[in-house]
């Protein structure tokens, strides 16, 4: 009798041995599934609303007043990413923004503050009722959801004190510039906002150079990459992206100052995430409380640290909602916690913490800021927009808790 000594196929590749190119992709997507998930998500809402309107969704005018109108909301889901990636949650925000709106009104109104300083006040008080929340959470150890609706209360509370039950108006213009202005126009005549043209191929070739950098490193410790051809398709796609929005920004008023503001905090809190060491520590401090303090992480700092930074976001937003309503009303920020909370989990964070990123929560932002608008756009009510996006946001944390229980088996 003969036996066959044939060894058995082993259909999986050995370590070290090339990749094909359909399996880097398959294992990159995994690896992100979340945000690609909510990108794919996001260009099939816009592609659906664009052709349910008949094509004024993506209209130049409503494309600036949708980065405007959702402008406050996105500044309060990039700070409360990093609270939710910390592992708490900050419940006060919607009122923190009333507060400061509130306070920043009586500052210019009623004491003709000039409103460069009033603004800067307002970021202070920002920053001082986060570190406030934060000390207790941080250092005393009350749980951050105890004493966030404390503060979702108390500053509520405050906000019909100072304003005593009325709103205050008018702003400055300079002020109101703030969410409804736009980048001046600048150079010769053209048939697009010239300035807008050049902050388009300053983002391109940022992203460009991000993706190249990128790709070095990746070489450099030998992991593996995007086949050169895909990762040129790559980086034309993404070039083709930026060019589209840019022209489409350009046709109309051009760049609003709202957006620049929203492009520096996420490239400044995404490269502190990314590549600072008390970015390492949050998702340290969000993913295993016990051994990032065993590694050396000042758990109570990095706490106290996160709620500072989202009361000055807050209080940003705050600005850009007073500006953008030209009044301080004690009925600000009702339920803003909420939209941002549910940003945040639509683009990527995790219940248990340590998990999502920056852009994650502009994705997100993006995703609900679309669903209201092109829902508006086709007369939906609001009744039925309010159960959509719940909809929306239980099937995002449903997607989580399946991901990860299939990463568990």
């Amino acid at each position: 009798m003969t036996t066959s000594t044939t060894p058995p196929k082993d259909a999986s590749p050995k370590p070290g041995a090339p990749q094909s190119a359909g399996a880097l992709l398959l294992q990159n997507a995994r690896a992100n599934m979340r945000q690609y998930g909510m990108l794919v998500a996001l260009a099939f809402i816009v592609i659906l609303f664009q052709i349910w309107t008949d094509g004024t969704l993506l209209l130049p005018n409503n494309v600036s007043n949708l980065i405007q109108q959702n402008s406050y909301i996105l500044i309060l889901a990039m700070g409360m990413m990093l609270v939710i990636i910390a592992g708490h949650i900050d419940l006060s925000v919607g009122s923190l923004v009333a507060f400061v709106g509130a306070m920043s009104a009586v500052m210019m109104v009623k004491h003709d503050m000039p409103w460069v300083l009033a603004l800067i006040l307002s970021l202070l008080i920002g920053a001082v009722a986060g570190a406030w929340q934060g000390f207790f959470i941080a250092y005393v150890g009350i749980p951050s959801f105890i004493v966030t609706l404390a503060g979702m209360l108390l500053f509520r509370g405050l906000t019909q004190i100072v304003l005593e039950g009325q709103s205050l108006s008018p702003f400055p213009e300079g002020y109101q510039d703030l969410a409804k202005g736009f980048i001046p126009e600048m150079g010769p005549y053209t048939q697009y906002h010239n300035p807008t043209l050049v902050f388009g191929l300053l983002a391109i070739l940022f992203l460009l150079l991000r993706e190249w950098r990128t790709r070095r490193q990746q070489v450099a410790y030998e992991l593996d990459v995007l086949p050169q051809n895909l990762w040129i398709l790559k980086c034309v796609a993404m070039a083709a992206a930026v060019t589209a929005f840019t022209l489409t920004l350009a046709s109309f008023h051009g760049v609003p100052v709202v957006m620049l503001v929203m492009c520096a905090l996420l490239i400044g809190l995404g490269y502190v995430m990314r590549n600072a060491v008390v970015g390492r520590h949050v998702y340290a401090l969000g993913g295993n409380k016990a051994a990032a303090k065993l590694s050396g992480v000042k758990d109570k700092r990095v706490t106290f640290m996160v709620f500072v930074n989202m009361g000055v976001l807050a209080a940003l937003a705050g600005c850009v909602y007073a500006a953008r309503l030209n009044a301080g009303t004690p009925q600000a920020g009702l339920n803003f916690e909420l939209e941002a909370i549910a940003a945040a989990f639509i683009g990527g964070a995790s219940m248990s913490g340590g998990v999502g990123t920056v852009m994650g929560a502009v994705i997100g932002g993006l995703v609900l800021g679309v669903l209201n608008n092109g829902m508006s756009l086709v007369g939906i009510g609001t009744d039925y927009q309010q159960v959509i996006k719940g909809l929306v946001l239980l099937a995002a944390v449903g997607f989580d808790v399946w991901n990860k229980r299939k990463a568990g088996r």
